[in-house]
């Protein structure tokens, strides 16, 4: 089973293909190679190092609510 976590774009180098993501106060640089158009603020699923996807706002709160109240995290602030 994979687990991909939401996360906020705060900046890209795009001549590396890269995005540092931010969830909570952790920061982490991906690779944004396999997502068309990551903007910074973008919202992005994150596994192993590398954005799968983009997702809303909402549904990117939506999955933190829900690992919070699983007890996987803290609550997430938006």
């Amino acid at each position: 089973m994979c687990l991909a976590l939401p996360a906020k774009v705060v900046s890209i180098d795009a001549q590396a293909d890269m995005a540092t993501v931010a969830l909570g106060e952790v920061k982490k640089d991906v690779s944004i190679a396999l997502v068309e158009d990551v903007q910074v603020d973008d919202y992005v699923l994150i596994h192993v190092g590398y954005a799968l996807n983009k997702v809303s706002p909402e549904e990117a709160q939506r999955t933190l609510d829900v690992f919070a109240e699983a007890g996987l995290m803290q609550a997430a602030q938006s």
